[in-house]
C-alpha cells in the first residue's frame, strides 16, 4: 500500500499524460525514485513539458493520500503497471494507464476471450436489437464483454450480456463512483455485482468530454477485437475502431442498410476489410482455439414467434435431433400488413427463401440477383426480426408462413 501513493502521486501530476507518465518511468525506473529524485533531475528527461516538470517538483503527498482513503471507503481495487494483475494486453499499448481503479470483480483479463462491442449513442431500434443479441450470445458462448456504459448501444449490449449470464467489463470516463448518465446508475449496480467498472480517473472525477477519446483506447487495449454495431461517417465508436487497428486488435462491425446513414461508418469498415458480424460466433470462432475451454459455440433455433431471434447453448452431448412426425405450423407474416414494413431486398429474399430446407447467402444473391453485400444486410435484419434464423454458416431458413394477402 505504501508504493500506491507514489503511483498515484505520478499519475495524477498536471502535464502528465500517459505516454510522459511511461518517459518518467522509463527515467527513474519507479514513481517512488522519481519522487525523490532531486528537481535539478527532471531536466534530463526529454519532451517534458515545463508543467508536468514543475509539478513533479511538488512533494506533497496529501492528495494521493486523499484518494487512497476514498478507495479504501468505497472498496476499490487500485491496480499499477507493475503489479502482476494488471492486464497484459492493457500494457502493451503504447499509452497503458499507468493506474487503474477497479470496482467488483477482479478478472484474468489475459486468460478471458473479451470482446468490445461499440457503438452510436443515439441508436436506430435495428442497431439497439442487435447490441442486445450480441451481448446475449458473447456471454453465452462464454465471452467477456468490454464496453462503455453510455446510453443507446452500450447500455443494451451490457442488458443483453447480463441476461445472458455473462461478465461485463465498463470502462467509465470518470471516477468509478461517478454515475453518468444518471439514468443508467441501476445498470452501474447491475455490472458492479456481475462483472467490473474501471476507470484510470481517481474517485470522484467528473465526466468530461474529453475523457471519452482517451478513455476508448482503454476499453480496445482490454480486448482481442472490436465490434462496430451501429456507427454513422463520423462517430466515437470509429474512432475505437482505429485506435483498436493500431494496437493491433482485430476490428468486426455488424452491417446495415446500404442508404442508411446511421450505417454508413459500420459498412465502410466492411468495405475497407473489417470482418461482417450477424451473430457473435462470427467473431467468437476466431478465438475458439486459443480459449478452447471458455468459448463454446451454439445452434440456433426456431424463434417461438416472429421477433425472437435468441438462440440456445447446445449440448455437448448433443445427438441427431430426429425430425418429428409432423412439423409445427409456422407463425403467419401477412405480406401485405406486417410484411409492408419491410424493404423491397427484405421482401425479395423473404419470398424466394424456402422455409423447409436452408439456403446459403452466396445462393440467395444469385437466385435474387442482389449483390451478397446487400443479401447479407437484408438477412441480418430478418434474422433480428425473427423471421429467418441461420442453420450452420452462412445459410438461412425462413421461419415464416407468407400470406400474400
Amino acid at each position: 500500500m505504501s508504493s500506491l501513493k507514489y503511483w498515484i502521486w505520478l499519475a495524477t501530476r498536471q502535464g502528465a499524460s500517459p505516454v510522459r507518465t511511461l518517459r518518467v518511468l522509463e527515467q527513474f525506473g519507479s514513481p517512488e525514485r522519481a519522487y525523490f529524485a532531486d528537481p535539478g533531475e527532471y531536466g534530463m528527461l526529454a519532451d517534458i513539458p515545463d508543467k508536468l516538470r514543475a509539478a513533479l517538483a511538488d512533494k506533497s503527498l496529501a492528495e494521493a493520500a486523499r484518494i487512497l482513503g476514498e478507495c479504501e471507503r468505497l472498496g476499490l481495487r487500485v491496480l499499477t503497471l507493475q503489479d502482476a494483475e494488471y492486464p497484459e494486453r492493457l500494457r502493451q499499448i503504447p499509452d497503458p494507464p499507468a493506474v487503474l481503479y477497479l470496482r467488483g470483480r477482479t478478472f484474468a483479463f489475459d486468460e478471458e476471450a473479451a470482446i468490445a462491442v461499440v457503438g452510436a449513442r443515439e441508436p436506430t431500434p435495428y442497431g439497439v436489437k442487435m447490441a442486445g443479441k450480441l451481448g446475449l450470445e458473447l456471454a453465452r458462448q462464454g465471452a467477456l464483454l468490454v464496453s462503455g456504459i453510455a446510453q443507446g448501444l452500450d447500455a443494451a449490449a451490457i442488458r443483453g450480456a447480463l441476461k445472458g449470464g455473462g461478465p461485463v467489463v465498463s470502462v467509465l470516463g470518470g471516477g468509478v463512483d461517478v454515475v453518468y448518465p444518471r439514468e443508467n446508475r441501476f445498470l452501474y449496480e447491475d455490472v458492479a455485482a456481475a462483472g467490473a467498472l474501471i476507470s484510470e480517473y481517481p474517485p470522484g472525477t467528473g465526466i468530461q468530454a474529453g475523457h471519452f477519446p482517451v478513455r476508448n483506447r482503454i476499453i480496445s487495449g482490454l480486448s482481442l477485437a472490436v465490434v462496430v454495431v451501429e456507427a454513422p461517417e463520423k462517430s466515437g465508436a470509429l474512432i475505437t475502431a482505429n485506435t483498436a487497428l493500431e494496437q493491433g486488435r482485430d476490428v468486426f462491425a455488424v452491417p446495415g442498410p446500404i442508404n442508411a446513414a446511421s450505417s454508413r461508418g459500420c459498412n465502410q469498415l466492411i468495405r475497407d476489410g473489417a470482418g461482417l458480424v450477424m451473430e457473435a460466433w462470427d467473431v467468437l470462432g476466431t478465438y475458439q482455439q486459443r480459449f478452447p475451454q471458455k468459448l463454446r459455440p451454439i445452434r440456433a433455433v426456431l424463434p417461438e414467434t416472429p421477433g425472437s431471434a435468441e438462440a440456445e447453448p447446445a449440448s455437448a452431448s448433443a445427438q441427431p435431433v430426429r425430425q418429428p412426425e409432423k412439423a409445427p405450423a409456422l407463425p403467419i407474416l401477412n405480406m401485405a400488413r406486417e410484411g409492408a414494413a419491410l424493404t423491397d431486398d427484405q421482401q425479395r429474399i423473404l419470398r424466394m427463401l424456402p422455409a423447409d430446407r436452408p439456403l446459403l447467402a452466396d445462393e440467395a444473391a444469385v437466385a435474387t440477383d442482389l449483390p451478397v453485400r446487400r443479401v447479407l444486410s437484408a438477412l441480418t435484419m430478418l434474422e433480428i426480426d425473427g423471421y429467418v434464423c441461420r442453420q450452420g454458416a452462412g445459410s438461412f431458413l425462413r421461419t415464416v408462413e407468407l400470406k400474400e394477402e
